[in-house]
């Protein structure tokens, strides 16, 4: 069995404050977009297999091994259903890796659901969302391909009507490793919330000074480089640009597809997506 995990970007990323179990409180729309990775499960069936073999391919993870949230969710899972027999996993990683575009969440929780799905375990969607919560803030947008604010730590989601359908839009990552730890740790303030479904159902071309991702000012400080991207991309005719996340991917959204040669000569990640 074989599914495409997606990855997302995020309209806005407002942190609103910061709450006593450690975490922070957000307000972001979460919006998914047809970058995939490819994740495939099968049943090892050789005699005296090892319980769990996970295989990566595609892109370099960093991370050290067990670290992944694909096998974090095939233990959590396990846990539950100890009868699980001898599995075989394969994540090929095409979603940058560490670029703020969900492509690890996605996996985890992607993986929670393929288990789910391959041996009829019946985990149901409260469970399934309890358990993608225990991998990450973000993953339970994961199980479900829909537009949904964010808010709380992530996982209060509230599903929106909203498409970009008709736009071109471009992802574009540098390679630049950015800790998320760290771009927390750099946060000078927090923000009031807005009224982000109705600021998205304005035109793309009025969202500049309204729709901001609080990291942008910290993480461009200490990476440059990434601020001279937005710039690019809005002095190429975006409508708008931004940091997906903390960062290091940014994406503009246009009316049609275009080159940016700064971009291919340096040897970016650049990707268009309608």
């Amino acid at each position: 069995m074989v599914v495409f995990p997606h990855a997302k970007i995020n309209l806005g990323l407002r942190i609103t404050g910061r709450r006593t179990d450690g975490y922070h409180d957000i307000q972001t729309l979460f919006y998914p977009i047809p970058l995939n990775d490819v994740l495939e499960i099968v049943e090892n069936t050789q005699k005296n297999a090892q319980p769990f073999e996970f295989i990566c391919t595609g892109s370099r993870i960093p991370g050290t091994p067990g670290a992944n949230l694909c096998e974090k969710a095939f233990h959590l899972v396990k846990k539950l259903h100890p009868d699980i027999p001898p599995t075989i996993l394969h994540l090929h990683k095409a979603i940058p890796a560490g670029g703020g575009l969900g492509g690890g969440s996605s996996d985890g929780t992607r993986t929670l659901q393929l288990l789910n799905n391959y041996y009829r375990l019946g985990i149901n969607e409260s469970k399934l969302h309890a358990l993608a919560l225990q991998l990450g803030s973000d993953c339970p947008f994961f199980l479900n391909n829909q537009p949904c604010i964010g808010t709380g730590r992530g996982e209060l989601l509230q599903p929106v009507s909203f498409s970009l359908k008709g736009f071109a839009l471009m992802v574009v990552n540098p390679g630049i490793a950015v800790s998320t730890a760290e771009a927390f740790k750099m946060l000078k303030r927090y923000s009031e919330p807005i009224d982000l479904e109705h600021v998205i159902q304005q035109p793309p071309g009025e969202w500049k000074n309204i729709l901001v991702n609080d990291f942008e000012a910290p993480v461009f400080h200490v990476h440059p480089a990434l601020y001279q991207i937005k710039e690019t991309l809005y002095h190429s005719g975006a409508l708008y640009a931004s940091l997906s996340g903390t960062g290091s991917t940014l994406y503009g959204i246009f009316n049609n597809q275009i080159s940016i040669p700064t971009f291919e000569a340096k040897g970016y990640f650049v990707k268009w997506l309608e």
